[in-house]
């Protein structure tokens, strides 16, 4: 006969075992997740990212600002111009006035046949005198007229080349607009990747680049060069008074600079007016190789997006990017050198 018996209970050892080992392998499963995940970049890869993101920031920092000179410019002529067109058409307007007085002479005096005007007058003399002032008249009329014609053919000339220069200018601000997003997006997305860094790794950096900076201004009192020129030295001084001055997109000092508006305000103190951008500063001195570099020479890079005054000794003293401020940097960290240009 069978037994009837009760089911045997798990024991609480193994229950405890059952647990611990589903507990175990809930851990290696999120370990395995964590390691899938992606490793967070370090410090010198966001740098060096965030770097690269600057530099195409300032290409189209130093293109808003060529186009920006170029409005400038435009905006002028096309006032002048409009200025002559105006004036044109008051001179115009005299003009056929002019004629109009002519016009009406020649009609009150010329009702009657000439030849019956000489038979009918009691003073043929009075008369002869009168048609000789008609004939001058007449002279005057035909001046006049020619003057006209001029005229018209001038404002038809300068209406059409300041609706030229109008289309030019709103070509101008549709590029405006698009280098200011270019720039404004390029500057967000390396802020984006700083955010990424803690407030103890974004100091770390901060404290590098400052080291750095402070040991590129003692190298540059190491040198002792002769400057380039009188000029170069008093350029190369005046931007060292601005040593710590933000880099600001599109600044010009004397509270914020861009690298193409530190050189130019740095050379306007020595007398020299250099122009605005990055590659019209290159057109404003003499081409030179970086052998040739003597302090306050102009030093191009990165297919001229960035610009600074050479201070000696392998050292630049630049604005160099956003979040920085004005200092000085090793030429070795500055990426590809093109050329020096010498005022």
């Amino acid at each position: 006969m069978a037994s009837h018996r009760r089911p045997k209970q798990p024991s609480r050892t193994r229950v405890t075992v059952l647990t611990v080992t589903a507990a175990a392998a809930v851990a290696l499963t999120a370990q395995s997740g964590a390691q899938a995940a992606p490793a967070k970049p370090k410090i010198d890869e966001v740098k060096s990212k965030v770097d690269e993101l600057h530099h195409e920031a300032e290409e189209a920092t130093e293109q808003y600002n060529l186009a920006e000179e170029r409005r400038g410019k435009l905006q002028e002529e096309i006032g002048n111009l409009q200025d002559k067109v105006a004036r044109g058409q008051q001179e115009l307007n005299t003009l056929r006035d002019q004629i109009g007085s002519v016009a009406s002479a020649q009609y009150r005096s010329g009702g009657i046949d000439p030849a019956l005007q000489l038979f009918l007058s009691s003073d043929p003399d009075t008369y002869l005198d009168k048609a000789s002032a008609i004939d001058q008249l007449s002279a005057q009329q035909a001046d006049v007229l020619t003057s006209i014609q001029a005229k018209q053919r001038t404002l038809a000339q300068q209406r059409a080349e300041a609706s030229t220069k109008l289309a030019d200018l709103e070509d101008v601000r549709k590029t405006l607009g698009e280098k200011k997003k270019k720039f404004q997006g390029k500057l967000a997305e390396a802020q984006k990747l700083l955010n990424t860094l803690t407030a103890a790794e974004r100091a770390e950096m901060e404290e590098k680049e400052q080291r750095a900076s402070r040991a590129a201004g003692e190298r540059v009192s190491l040198g002792n060069e002769v400057p380039a020129s009188q000029r170069g030295a008093a350029a190369l001084s005046a931007a060292a008074t601005q040593l710590g001055k933000p880099y600001v997109s599109g600044g010009t000092g004397p509270n914020a600079y861009d690298c193409s508006g530190l050189t130019q305000w740095a050379y306007r103190q020595a007398g020299v007016q250099l122009t605005r951008t990055t590659y019209t500063q290159q057109n404003d001195g003499v081409k030179i190789g970086r052998s040739q570099l003597k302090p306050g020479d102009l030093v191009f890079f990165n297919s001229l997006s960035h610009v600074g005054l050479y201070a000696g000794n392998n050292t630049i003293l630049h604005a160099p990017k956003p979040g920085a401020v004005v200092r000085y940097e090793s030429m070795n960290y500055m990426g590809t050198f093109q050329f020096g240009v010498r005022i």
